[in-house]
């Protein structure tokens, strides 16, 4: 039983219902009561049945009076590792957050979790080009109490934005990942960050794990977007991870707040997927040796199921950049950016294009096992490569070669937005002014054959090169050539001969 004075916010409390903890109400705390008389009004100097009344001030956080009262926010037992009794204790408001939001096993539970944790919170979902019911997803999110839920098609800006410059690079990590997953969160990162500030939003949250490259990926993309941001990682705080130990535990959890889930115990691995690739790994593939089931691409076919008849495609570039695929075979054309892209991804997925199955090294220190299938990806770095070793020079080549490693390093450990990795992408692009040209390929039994290309700025000289044909190159100079660069051979190994016969003697 509860009066304000008003001015001063002074509380004053029934001895006979007393004070059972404390709840958040706009903006400041009030004391919950207990009592068979129920709410009764009261004067601040009058009591109702001869009671005086005792003046209630809300506890310092950890004092020994909230620890009498209510469970503090951040102390109940779900902070303890216990079961969550279900009961409606409310943690104190902690204002919005944007919440990376999938629809998966994870972010639908951290969802639910910041809530009790007493953020509002903003679910931001980006159509990114992978499959997904983006209506079932809003609603989900709605349902499960996102104040709101942002769903953005950033797939154009995917393409143009991050994918054309890591096919002007060439870009690959470790001679053998195309970096599909590590390109596209600094892509989702500029949107999450949007809507933070669009919606004045102190903090941003997201459900990669602790373990992995995307925390570093996300966070760092945040913070170099919006310095001031704060950042919820529920997997790096204790109270969170000691709750959750496994996906059984989340599963559990799921099930208990009627979170509807599409994974299940029997599904053992992970799953990530945009436009440019998809990638599996933990669960059963978390044993190297293992190999991958029969049932688990989803992007490409079998190779050795696919077409006994390959697709002839022309590919031409300006720039370094993809402008417009020809299929030789049936003439279709694309040329826009996401068509193109999406075009080869499905031509080089009929094909069993685009599998790989590789142990690498994350950046915070330990090797996991991926597996990745990048079907368009796989087809432009070949034909990439090829028009611009005809186009570049050959010392610039060697040049670029070296920023393309690493471009690639700086991308895969998520530093997109850093200055070094601005830097690159405009040498880089400056690199590409020359690489004009079109490349004719086969798609064919899960391989890119290259077939011939042809450029208006090809350094290639047929009449120079030729056997038949001397052109402005005279024979006998190259042997002056040889001679100057054999001088440092012939030093090397006569200095070697000396030091051999007396360590002999």
């Amino acid at each position: 039983m509860l009066r304000s004075s008003g001015e001063g916010g002074e509380l004053w409390q029934h001895p006979e219902q007393p004070c059972r903890g404390w709840v958040p109400s706009q903006g400041q705390l009030l004391p919950r009561f207990c009592g068979a008389g129920g709410a009764q009004g009261l004067s601040r100097d009058g009591a109702q049945g001869g009671a005086v009344l005792r003046r209630l001030r809300p506890p310092e956080p950890g004092t020994k009076e909230q620890r009498e009262g209510e469970d503090a926010p951040g102390t109940g037992p779900e902070h303890r590792g216990q079961p969550d009794t279900g009961s409606d204790t409310m943690a104190q408001p902690k204002g919005t957050v944007v919440l990376a939001y999938s629809g998966g096993l994870d972010t639908s539970c951290i969802l639910v979790w910041l809530k009790e944790q007493g953020y509002d919170v903003i679910a931001y979902l980006a159509n990114i080009g992978q499959k997904e019911d983006f209506e079932a997803a809003r609603k989900k999110a709605l349902a499960l109490g996102a104040k709101k839920v942002y769903i953005e098609d950033v797939s154009r800006e995917f393409v143009e934005s991050f994918i054309w410059p890591a096919v002007q690079a060439n870009a690959l990590y470790e001679d053998r990942y195309l970096l599909g997953t590590a390109l596209a969160r600094p892509c989702i990162a500029r949107g999450l960050v949007g809507i933070a500030q669009q919606e004045r939003a102190a903090y941003i949250a997201h459900g990669a794990t602790g373990k992995g490259n995307d925390q570093v990926r996300f966070e760092l993309s945040c913070y170099a977007l919006c310095p001031k941001i704060k950042v919820v990682a529920p997997w790096r705080l204790p109270e969170f991870y000691q709750r959750f130990p496994g996906r059984r535990e989340l599963m559990d959890y799921a099930k208990k707040h009627g979170i509807p889930v599409p994974v299940t115990p029997q599904t053992p691995w992970s799953m990530d997927e945009n436009l440019m690739h998809i990638s599996y790994e933990a669960g059963i593939l978390e044993n190297p040796k293992n190999q991958a089931p029969p049932g688990l691409y989803t992007k490409t076919c079998d190779p050795a199921k696919s077409p006994d008849t390959p697709d002839v495609l022309e590919i031409e570039f300006e720039r370094g950049v993809p402008v417009k695929v020809t299929n030789t075979g049936d003439g279709a054309t694309r040329s826009s950016a996401l068509e193109l892209f999406v075009y080869l991804n499905d031509i080089a997925g009929k094909h069993g294009v685009g599998r790989i199955d590789i142990v690498e090294n994350r950046f915070v220190g330990m090797k996991s096992r991926g597996i990745y299938e990048t079907p368009a990806g796989t087809i432009l770095y070949h034909a990439h490569l090829d028009i611009e070793a005809f186009t570049m020079d050959r010392e610039v080549r060697k040049i670029k070669q070296g920023l393309s490693l690493k471009f690639s390093e700086l991308v895969y450990n998520g530093f997109w937005h850093s200055p070094e990795c601005e830097f690159l992408r405009e040498c880089i692009g400056r690199s590409q002014e020359s690489v004009v040209g079109t490349v004719r390929l086969s798609v064919f039994k899960g391989h890119v054959y290259i077939l011939g290309r042809e450029s208006p700025r090809s350094l290639y000289n047929e009449e120079l090169v030729s056997m038949n044909v001397q052109g402005d190159y005279e024979p006998a100079d190259a042997t002056g050539f040889i001679n100057i660069n054999s001088l440092r051979l012939k030093e090397y190994h006569r200095l070697q001969s000396k030091v051999t016969v007396k360590q002999d003697e």
